[in-house]
């Protein structure tokens, strides 16, 4: 199975990808089956009904999914690509603990529609990574406990999802570079114990190539935690958001994954997780 299970169009605020390009691509690229999981940031980005709520960014609001217009064309494109690509229907939720009545019932209106939801961190109180608000004022033990214990806080409440995305993304947005995993591995152990309790899983993020990173996201110290704390369900997923990054390293991440004693990679319908032996 060649699946890209963490793919973003113009459907999400930073990217530049059509959704029907994205489809096209995928096949060209030989690609068997694609998720596609826009962005919803409750917390920093409004949605649709109450655009004077959205910060400005180049003369374009900034956003969440428009719901509206994204699942009827997801499902044109299930139907013009069927029988060449499997084309599925996702959202990463941004969740934070303020944020979480918001996702319960976003995802509670469009169950039906949805075949995956990715769980990520992407803000703490609302001050991003990215631009290094969240980092900033703080060491870095400060951050880092604080990045993963918001995440433990989140899944010991919420269920509405189906894997973790990059779990360790702090590391992608640390200025005082590679933190010892020993500091942060039993915040992580009781974030994995919680995720496989409750039947979920992890993505393994490729942008960690593209980004430079030392190691796979999650690290490989964490995909050993996860596999032996009894870990089976993982995703694969490149983050794509523009031409050329749809479908990267995923055959270089499967080959780790064996390495590292992971017999199967997964994909999802309506919500449930479907194996597939990893080839070769």
């Amino acid at each position: 199975m060649f699946a890209d299970y963490h793919v973003h169009s113009t459907f999400s605020d930073d990217s530049v990808y059509p959704l029907e390009d994205i489809c096209a691509d995928a096949v060209r690229l030989g690609l068997d089956e694609i998720c596609f999981t826009d962005h919803v940031d409750y917390g920093v980005k409004p949605d649709r009904d109450h655009p004077e709520l959205a910060h400005v960014h180049n003369g374009r609001p900034i956003m969440n999914v428009d719901y509206e217009r994204y699942f009827p064309l997801l499902n044109q494109m299930r139907a013009r690509h069927a029988g060449e690509l499997s084309v599925k229907r996702g959202l990463e939720f941004g969740v934070q603990r303020h944020t979480l009545g918001r996702y319960e019932a976003l995802f509670d209106r469009w169950r039906d529609d949805l075949d995956f939801v990715i769980l990520s961190i992407h803000q703490v109180g609302d001050s991003e990574f990215w631009n290094g608000d969240f980092q900033r004022g703080r060491s870095q033990e400060e951050y880092q406990e604080a990045y993963y214990g918001e995440l433990l806080r989140v899944v010991e409440r919420f269920d509405r999802y189906s894997v973790l995305g990059h779990l360790d993304l702090i590391r992608r947005y640390d200025p005082a570079g590679p933190y010892p995993f020993a500091k942060t591995r039993d915040l992580v152990a009781a974030i994995l114990e919680r995720v496989i309790a409750t039947g979920h899983g992890i993505e393994v993020n490729t942008s960690s190539y593209r980004y430079g990173l030392d190691d796979l996201m999650p690290s490989t110290n964490v995909l050993r935690l996860y596999r032996d704390l009894g870990g089976r369900i993982v995703t694969l997923g490149s983050d794509s958001h523009a031409p050329g990054q749809l479908g990267s390293h995923i055959r270089d991440v499967e080959h780790a994954l064996s390495q590292l004693g992971f017999t199967e990679t997964y994909t999802f319908d309506r919500m449930e997780p479907l194996p597939h032996a990893i080839e070769g």
